[in-house]
């Protein structure tokens, strides 16, 4: 990256000041030094979650399992090591000081002692571990849960079949990345939880509410007996236990603030004390109050379950905003300090890194993923516009300390304001990656349409890397299948078979493509293996659906939910009476799949400028000795430039896996709907994938999300707006999230004629009533500058998959992936 006529991104610019030896602003001295003190450390272990956790189940077995739940969350919070950073100003973290993650092993246990000898070593995502705690792990925690975990049973319940897509057949740990289970790695999806409750009841009437519940039972009632009773015990044990450790963490203020010889110090400690000693337990009164019993709820819901990418913060601008506006009125606040606060959070959070401890799991997630997205805008419950001076707070923090905590959300519709619009772009335009857009326009129309009400639809609340929750609504937590198409497409080439593994027949015997006389005829081949995929893959979900109750349960979850408090039913239950199940399963590699299918279509069967043989020669070959062919296919129609031709491949392939989706989701009783969100588990499914007729060379990334073939978008950032609106089947309700990267060069965006364009696309995508949209805005060669010199980049942040990461974390293939990408130069 050099200086010059290149126009450059805010934070292109904050990184070269840093070159120049630029301080960080001196009003934000508090947060800068608590993130220089875990800056580029790498991660460590620690197992003092897995130790207590594990040794509560020693204890409690033959009983309810989430009664043992509830007791080894107490177990946990009576014992685990306690710590209140130095300059924070919110109490509670989950691990010890600096970057850390925590074990899972009711997920993992059966192989934690064999992965912990990788996990230092592996490329994407290292983690240390002391050999002291090692030690513990592998003689203490792991042989407990052998023929114990969720990932064992479900491989033993898995029919043959569906093994050999999912699995190596001589070691069910390492997946084949074709129809990929990724309930074996979390023990839920994502999801948000209803904070409000907490800042309004506090936990001392939510566990009144469960006493008053269990005093009414009926005594005589068998259900009421073994079902509900243990359920309604588990949630007031779960209370007393989040009370129990805030408590704890005021105790160490208070003997913190009597050893503090700085007198601001000593006060901002006796102020911690007091509030660990109110909140969560009773209501909050103050912002800070606010701040710190949803911290605190935040932080016991990851000691509590894995949740994928772990639980989002829902709609901080809307249930924060009175504690918010009140302080601010009586002059107990303001605005800088309230941006202070939520600040210590967001260093609180980027010290947390979710573990994958499973190599399918660690691949899905580079860069130390976790997003737990704060979702700002939208529309408020009776459908206004909900954006408010706490929703700017936000957004001004976003741009002024760019960190990738947290993951800011903005929620778009038809009447979003200038105002809201212009900040968002600004925001934007900094190109950190931040905000990611979701549209209000898709989602709720969607919602109404999978049974929800009105003021339940407007106010959603963005979940992980794409996707909606609705708090007291949703009830489904399974984690879904990722499906890699471009597979599918493979053994349609190869009748059933995979290069990677050899003469081995996996997929369907669908006949010789070079016999196929006509398009239809290859057509109906691929869609045949489509097919079967869908069929292992929702045969997978039946199975999981029915395993996962034995395996986990969430109390702390279950109280923060109405319909499971109402039910008495723990959230992992397969029913939840009132509930709406919204799951979904992923297609991988579309942009791969309809590009390879238009080129087959066009070059092989209309124009046979190619043979079936001279096709397959040259695939098998990977183009060595076929560069004429291989541009013949790069040069065939392309989705991703508003070209009905390869968009109508894309809407039949999207329609016929929409069609299996409204057939069978019926049977297992759940919306399991279509979603293109690979995170980056588009890089390692290419991985498996040979050559592919779009002129993708074998073993590279496959197109990720609802995004074009990397470098096929030629026609501009709107064509690929286009692409995605004409390749949409709208009259179906069985369709979830569609993540959609642009990459734009920052100086087409640059100065206010820049952020005019910016809006004006946003508002373009908004009315095509596409679901996401997240954007890069970077030189590329700032990229190859940061692969060169890495240590000069430590801090350049790029967009990924609904997430941004550290670019100097991600492994090689995918900074080569996002190298790839188009970078458009005009919106």
């Amino acid at each position: 990256m050099s200086p010059g006529s290149t126009v450059l991104s805010p934070q292109e610019k904050r990184i070269q000041a840093e070159w120049q030896g630029s301080n960080p602003a001196p009003d934000r001295a508090r947060v800068y030094a608590i993130l220089n003190s875990f800056k580029g450390a790498r991660p460590r272990i620690d197992i003092e979650r897995a130790r207590y956790f594990t040794e509560s189940f020693r204890r409690t077995e033959g009983e309810p399992l989430v009664l043992r739940w509830a007791k080894a969350l107490q177990h946990i919070a009576e014992n685990i090591t306690v710590y209140i950073d130095e300059h924070q100003l919110l109490a509670g973290r989950v691990g010890q000081p600096g970057r850390h993650g925590i074990l899972y092993p009711e997920l993992d246990g059966d192989f934690l002692d064999t992965a912990l000898e990788e996990l230092p070593k592996r490329g994407a995502s290292p983690f240390d571990i002391a050999s002291r705690d090692a030690g513990i792990v592998i003689s203490r925690i792991a042989p407990y849960w052998k023929g114990k975990t969720f990932h064992e049973n479900l491989a033993k319940a898995l029919p043959a079949t569906t093994i050999k897509l999912t699995y190596d057949p001589e070691n069910v740990l390492n997946s084949r990345f074709i129809v990929n289970e990724t309930a074996s790695f979390r023990s839920s999806i994502q999801w948000v939880h209803d904070y409000e409750k907490v800042l309004k009841k506090g936990f001392k009437g939510l566990r009144e509410d469960a006493d008053a519940r269990l005093a009414a039972l009926d005594p005589l009632s068998p259900v009421d007996n073994t079902e509900k009773a243990p359920f309604l015990q588990a949630v007031i044990i779960v209370c007393d236990a989040i009370v129990i450790w805030a408590r704890r963490h005021a105790k160490l203020a208070a003997e913190l603030a009597e050893a503090e010889g700085d007198c601001q110090r000593k006060a901002e400690l006796l102020d911690i004390a007091r509030l660990c000693q109110r909140v969560p337990e009773n209501p909050a009164r103050t912002f800070h109050e606010a701040l710190q019993a949803q911290w605190f709820t935040q932080l016991f819901s990851r000691l509590e379950q894995k949740t994928g990418t772990i639980i989002s913060n829902g709609r901080m601008d809307q249930y924060l905003f009175s504690y918010y506006a009140q302080d601010l009125a009586a002059g107990r606040i303001t605005p800088r300090q309230a941006t202070e606060l939520l600040e210590c959070m967001w260093v609180g959070m980027a010290q947390f890194v979710d573990l994958y401890i499973s190599p399918t799991g660690g691949a899905f997630n580079e860069g130390y993923a976790h997003w737990e997205a704060v979702t700002v805008g939208g529309q408020t419950p009776d459908g206004r516009d909900a954006s408010n001076e706490l929703t700017y707070l936000f957004l001004q923090s976003k741009r002024d300390f760019p960190l990738n905590y947290p993951d800011l959300a903005a929620r778009i519709h038809a009447r979003a304001p200038e105002r809201y619009l212009y900040e968002v772009a600004d925001t934007i335009k900094d190109g950190s990656g931040f905000p990611k857009l979701i549209n209000d326009e898709e989602v709720i129309p969607l919602l109404l349409a999978k049974g929800a009400g009105l003021e339940e639809a407007y106010d959603y609340a963005v979940s992980g890397c794409s996707e909606c929750r609705m708090p007291n609504r949703d009830t489904y937590t399974s984690p879904c299948a990722y499906i890699n198409f471009a597979a599918a497409l493979e053994m349609t080439l190869y009748n059933g078979k995979m290069q990677r593994y050899g003469d081995e027949t996996i997929g369907l015997t669908t006949g010789d493509p070079r016999t196929f006389t006509t398009w239809e005829d290859f057509w109906q081949a691929y869609l045949s293996q489509q097919t079967n995929f869908l069929k292992h893959a929702f045969i997978q979900q039946h199975t999981i659906i029915r395993l996962r109750p034995r395996h986990f349960a969430v109390p702390l979850a279950s109280a923060l939910h109405d319909l499971c408090m109402d039910s008495c039913r723990d959230l992992h239950s397969p029913v939840i009476p009132g509930g709406i199940d919204l799951g979904y399963f992923e297609f991988i590699g579309y942009g791969t799949v309809v590009d390879s299918l238009s080129a087959v279509k066009k070059l092989v069967y209309e124009e046979q400028r190619l043979t079936m043989d001279q096709l397959l020669t040259a695939l098998a070959n990977n183009f060595t000795g076929s560069e004429i062919v291989r541009q013949w296919l790069l040069r065939a129609p392309k989705y991703g430039n508003n070209d009905p031709y390869a968009d109508d491949i894309a809407k039949a392939v999207d329609l016929e896996a929409l069609r299996f989706a409204r057939k069978y989701s019926q049977e297992l009783g759940v919306h399991l709907d279509l979603r293109y969100v690979p995170f980056t588990s588009h890089v390692p499914f290419g991985k498996v994938v040979s050559a592919t007729p779009n002129g993708r060379e074998a073993w590279t990334p496959l197109a990720d999300g609802s995004s074009a073939s990397h470098g096929a978008d030629g026609h501009g950032p709107t064509a690929v707006l286009l692409s995605n609106f004409n390749s949409k089947n709208y009259n179906y309700r069985e369709r979830a999230a569609r993540l959609l990267n642009i990459k734009l060069s920052p100086a087409c965006v640059a100065g206010e004629s820049g952020t005019a364009r910016l809006v004006a696309f946003i508002r373009t995508w908004c009315d095509l009533k596409l679901w996401h949209l997240q954007f890069n805005i970077i030189n590329k060669a700032t990229l190859l500058a940061a692969q060169k010199e890495p240590d000069k980049y430590r801090d350049l942040l790029v967009r990924v998959a609904g997430y941004s990461a550290y670019f100097t974390d991600l492994s090689p293939d995918l900074q080569n992936d996002m190298i790839a990408r188009t970078e458009h130069d005009q919106v």
